[in-house]
């Protein structure tokens, strides 16, 4: 018994060793049979359009300034690093790099200029980049901000208190996931700047693939909103968003109060019924059905459970150290074909005369006057834009982040008045490398079709419990006939217990020789070391159950549950 404990061990991690070998080959033979495209930077022109190509370092700057944390006593600075690269996960274009966020849990600020701000009054504005979320993303934001053109405007500053003109993007954390679209209003009459957030926002795609976010917002004041070229939301800036573009014209009078005898319930309960005298709100819901009578067929003296006729105590059951074997109970098959077995009892039944406890009916209240409401008055402060996509002039572009995740890629941003030629850029870059990733995706995600049909078809990491179970019984099965065609059809067990002969050689032989261990033995004692060592966090829970695993198959769990 113990020896079968040691030997499920050693083919535990044995298992994690050689399936970690043939998930790698597997990986790197379907991501090599992919043909990735080549970027190649595009000829397209807008006011500002970035795919990190060289000389991306002299455009965009990070920021270390502090953030503003009004009202809190504790700092932070932005410390968090950038890096253009190539992703590694799902990669989906040769070349092709973008912006990466380095840092899990930090405060990140890049910035770059525009060449010449970009004034949208009249035009359409176009807001397109690409977010690449190659670890997920359980809490963070993944937007980008429209910076208002300022002479205040110093990259090295760039903060959350930098003015922005236009929030977009990403943003997720716990049951949090939208894509944010927020606009600064300037009011006409104080000049003051209010932030307009779009109401119920659509939610972002959260996953380890490209996906490609658009804003377009028109010089009718309509906006659309897309998530990989399909449109999720659009509508007007009108009505979309909280708080309002335009005030009220007028308003509730702050100084008019409810009259202290108004009357606002619209029902009461009956002030003149009375409880029936035969209400009884002691009676019980339920009752003993005093007309049921035992079934002709119910087998009073039948237990429900029985002994398993089939179990058979395991060859290997040692009774002083296991105790007394009992076989595992299993349903009484005579009360399948009965009423029921046991003691029989009256059934409970629904009382006829429970009523519950008496409340007088609602009637409605005569002296009700209505739903009360301050009178309106005018309101000072109205204004009507009649043109809030006439938005402010932008200088920069700005990523102010904060994410529990690190490894988020930015790329192929345009900020520009042409939806064709964002449209362009996104066939050029988004279109062909989705193709790619989803395949990449596809790739690593389990065949349904490829479920063993047999021992040797089994995978250790799709269950260890079970590989280690049927490899070891079919090799003891065939070894009881012929040992020379067990250790031939089912390899794993031998070499898993040449290991773990080799590992207990070294251990003796270090101890018999004073230390001073053989160089040969160290290296083979190294070896099993280090192979231990690369299967430890997969199998060590599988380890210290996969010997009891494999007894509770004969069924000792069981067994000794009924003891106790």
């Amino acid at each position: 018994m113990k020896l079968n404990s040691a030997i499920a061990a050693a083919l535990l991690a044995t298992g994690v060793y050689a399936d970690d070998a043939s998930k790698v080959d597997s990986t790197e033979s379907s991501t090599s049979a992919i043909e990735l495209p080549t970027f190649t930077p595009t000829t397209l022109k807008a006011p500002f359009l970035e795919q990190f190509t060289d000389g991306w370092d002299k455009r965009w700057k990070p920021s270390h300034a502090k953030k503003d944390t009004k009202g809190q006593e504790e700092e932070w600075a932005y410390v968090g690093e950038w890096s253009v690269e190539e992703p590694y996960k799902y990669k989906g274009m040769e070349g092709d790099e973008g912006l990466v966020v380095k840092n899990a849990a930090a405060h990140h600020a890049i910035s770059a200029k525009f060449p010449k701000k970009i004034d949208p009054k009249g035009k359409t504005l176009v807001v397109q980049y690409e977010v690449k979320l190659q670890k997920g993303l359980e809490c963070g934001g993944a937007y980008l901000k429209l910076l208002r053109d300022t002479k205040a405007l110093h990259q090295d500053e760039f903060s959350n208190a930098t003015p922005y003109v236009v929030m977009f993007g990403p943003d997720k954390c716990g049951a949090t996931n939208k894509i944010h679209f927020i606009f600064n209003h300037k009011n006409p009459k104080t000049g003051e700047y209010e932030e307009k957030h779009l109401s119920a926002a659509p939610q972002a795609t959260i996953q380890k693939t490209t996906e490609l976010y658009t804003l377009i917002v028109q010089p009718n004041n309509t906006f659309t909103i897309k998530r990989g070229g399909d449109i999720v939301r659009d509508g007007s800036l009108f009505d979309q968003f909280s708080p309002a573009v335009n005030p009220e014209k007028e308003i509730d009078d702050p100084n008019d109060k409810k009259p202290e005898d108004w009357v606002d319930e619209a029902r009461i309960p009956d002030p003149e019924a009375k409880k029936p005298e035969d209400w009884d709100e002691d009676a019980p819901f339920e009752i003993v059905d005093e007309e049921a009578t035992k079934p002709e067929d119910w087998l009073e003296d039948e237990p429900l459970t029985v002994p398993d006729p089939e179990a058979q105590k395991p060859e290997d059951w040692d009774d002083e150290e296991d105790g007394d074997w009992v076989p595992p109970t299993v349903p009484n098959p005579k009360c399948a074909d009965a009423s029921g077995c046991g003691p029989w009892s009256k059934p409970m039944m629904k009382n006829p005369d429970y009523k519950g406890k008496w409340t007088a009916p609602y009637i409605d209240n005569p002296a009700y006057k209505g739903v009360w409401a301050p009178r309106k008055i005018k309101n000072l402060d109205y204004f009507e834009d009649k043109h809030p996509a006439n938005l402010e002039p932008m200088g920069a572009i700005g990523f102010e982040l904060w994410t529990m995740q690190s490894d988020i890629l930015f790329d192929n941003i345009y900020i520009g008045h042409s939806i064709e030629d964002a449209e362009k850029l996104a066939q050029e870059t988004f279109f062909k490398k989705s193709v790619v990733e989803k395949a990449l995706e596809d790739a690593e995600k389990p065949k349904a079709d490829d479920k063993p049909k047999s021992p040797s078809d089994l995978k250790f990491l799709d269950d260890p419990v079970l590989y280690v179970k049927e490899k070891l019984d079919l090799f003891l099965t065939i070894a009881a006939n012929d040992p020379i065609q067990a250790i031939k059809f089912v390899p794993e067990v031998p070499t898993a217990v040449g290991g773990l002969l080799v590992t207990i050689v070294a251990l003796v032989g270090i101890f018999t020789m004073g230390g001073a261990a053989p160089e040969a033995v160290k290296k083979t004692a190294g070896d099993a070391k280090e192979k231990a060592k690369d299967a430890k966090d997969k199998a060590a829970e599988a380890v210290s159950t996969g010997a009891e695993n494999v007894k509770a198959e004969v069924n000792k769990r069981a067994t000794r549950s009924q003891q106790s």
